[in-house]
């Protein structure tokens, strides 16, 4: 009954009308979700990263709405965010800019803010203040889109973006959330700068991977070369691939032995990805998939 009310929390829009199945599922599964936070929540609010959009509906059918949004240190906290009446919520995006702030959208992608909440400098530090800061605009390093309605979507950071040999822009944390709905992917980074084509560096979710040999009576000795392993995760790949243009594609990824941590240097503290460290740890990996 729990996977019956998740997919039907998965097919259902955020503002769209609860119907008599919506009721069942909130009164045997969802109702028991709430009383674990407590029971008082009213919404949750998520930064930092793009969030799958399977979890927001979940969340939202259990009366556990999340509104994404995307702020800053240099921007006193907030920059946009979705909000909880009907209409200002958007799947994919991180809201609408906050009131007295202006945002707009530089030539070259990148993400420029300005108003009383923006820093007016870097203490000490002139050279960087005079970098990011021009023409009274703080230029922010992510790469984003503004809508006709004014939803802001971030789709990654300007430094991050790397070129293919065949000269294509590809935008790595796209890539990475698509791969990241796999149940068996727990964190990926993808590589390939100057390179045909992108490949990826993957840590398993060991949890679920341990659950899935033991439910197909299959014994893995090496997470990093077990054929069976490898076939499953590439047909998950393989379907997230298909919403993904040509050069983005994912065809080649290495399995990492070990899991991914803050202690270990591959994560910031906010669980963000350390991909020069991670690159240099894996560099034996990084060769195996591009020798050919």
């Amino acid at each position: 009954m729990f996977f019956w009310d998740v997919r039907l929390a998965e097919n259902t829009e955020i503002d769209q009308k609860r119907g008599l199945k919506h009721k069942i599922t909130d009164t045997f599964i969802f109702k028991k979700w709430r009383a674990v936070f407590g029971g008082n929540i009213k919404f949750l609010v998520s930064g930092s990263a793009p969030l799958q959009d399977r979890l927001i509906k979940i969340f939202s059918a259990a009366g556990l709405p999340i509104y994404e949004g995307y702020g800053m240190t240099e921007s006193s906290g907030v920059i946009s965010l979705n909000g909880y009446k009907k209409g200002e919520t958007r799947l994919k995006t991180a809201g609408k800019p906050i009131p007295g702030l202006e945002v707009k959208i530089a030539s070259d992608g990148e993400n420029l803010i300005k108003g009383k909440n923006i820093l007016k400098g870097y203490y000490k530090n002139d050279v960087k203040t005079t970098e990011a800061i021009k023409d009274g605009f703080f230029h922010t390093g992510d790469i984003g889109e503004i809508c006709k309605d004014c939803f802001l979507t971030i789709t990654d950071r300007k430094k991050e973006i790397f070129k293919s040999s065949g000269g294509k822009y590809i935008a790595p944390s796209i890539i990475e959330n698509k791969m990241k709905q796999s149940s068996f992917i727990e964190q990926n980074t993808v590589i390939g700068e100057g390179y045909k084509m992108p490949a990826a560096l993957i840590q398993i979710n060991y949890e679920f991977v341990k659950d899935w040999a033991l439910k197909n009576k299959h014994i893995i000795t090496d997470v990093t070369s077990d054929e069976k392993l490898i076939v499953t995760i590439q047909q998950d790949i393989d379907l997230y691939n298909e919403g993904l243009g040509k050069w983005e594609r994912i065809k080649k990824f290495e399995i990492t032995p070990d899991e991914w941590t803050i202690e270990a240097g591959h994560l910031t503290t906010t669980l963000k990805l350390k991909r020069k460290i991670i690159k240099e740890k894996y560099k034996a990996l990084f060769s195996e998939i591009y020798t050919d």
